[in-house]
């Protein structure tokens, strides 16, 4: 069941940074046990990354793919989408496979509240709705480790601090969690930033544009390879 929106906590105006990282982890507890809960993912991104939001959207202006992202401002949330369209589409493309990443888990797309004031806004939006393309392109799971390893990647792709605290509340994860390696734990990590710091800037790719492209190819085309583990 989805936390109450009346029980969200508010920021203030002007907020200070300990403010912002207060209110960012009260709403972080509540998106470990809800992660798709709309109201808390847009409180968390708000309170942590909206000063980095505004940068990448200064970074947006600088080139064409940006530009017209700012000013279209597609949305890929859950009402947007025509999720029996996309499976209809050649096995192995981007929206057959996003469709049934969603089907075989029963599951539904990131929903969206209410649309962005200013660009800022619409980044931190186009971050939230954009996650699980991020799982899709990089192949890391939806498990424990696969969600780690994702926030490592954004990490070192985005520098966001919503991955970085992420990371820091399951440092312990290893020891809380049966069969879980500590040393293989890290290694893993560092392996998921640093090939997110070698691959592609994935906040402004159109991923609209591309449902019929082979997934496969957008690999290729967008991130760094993967390891191979033992």
């Amino acid at each position: 069941m989805l936390e109450s929106t009346s029980s969200l906590p508010k920021l203030p105006e002007n907020p200070s940074l300990f403010t912002r990282l207060r209110v960012g982890l009260q709403a972080l507890k509540v998106l470990q046990v809800e992660p798709t809960n709309p109201a808390y993912g847009a409180l968390f991104y708000d309170s942590v990354e909206i000063g980095l939001c505004a940068a990448l959207a200064r970074d947006f202006s600088r080139h064409e793919e940006g530009r017209r992202l700012l000013a279209e401002r597609p949305s890929l949330r859950a009402s947007a989408l025509d999720m029996d369209a996309l499976e209809k589409l050649p096995s192995g493309s981007l929206g057959h496979t996003f469709a049934r990443y969603f089907r075989d888990q029963g599951l539904s797309p990131i929903e969206t509240l209410s649309p962005p004031k200013n660009d800022a806004q619409y980044v931190a939006t186009r971050l939230r709705e954009t996650h699980d393309f991020h799982h899709l392109v990089t192949g890391y799971d939806t498990d424990v480790m696969g969600e780690m390893e994702l926030q490592a990647f954004t990490l070192g792709n985005l520098h966001l601090r919503t991955s970085f605290l992420i990371l820091l509340q399951t440092a312990k994860l290893p020891q809380r969690v049966p069969g879980f390696d500590a040393a293989q734990y890290a290694r893993r990590l560092w392996a998921a930033f640093r090939r997110g710091s070698q691959s592609r800037q994935l906040a402004s790719f159109r991923w609209e544009d591309n449902w019929a492209t082979p997934l496969a190819m957008l690999r290729e085309q967008l991130v760094a390879p993967a390891p191979q583990w033992n």
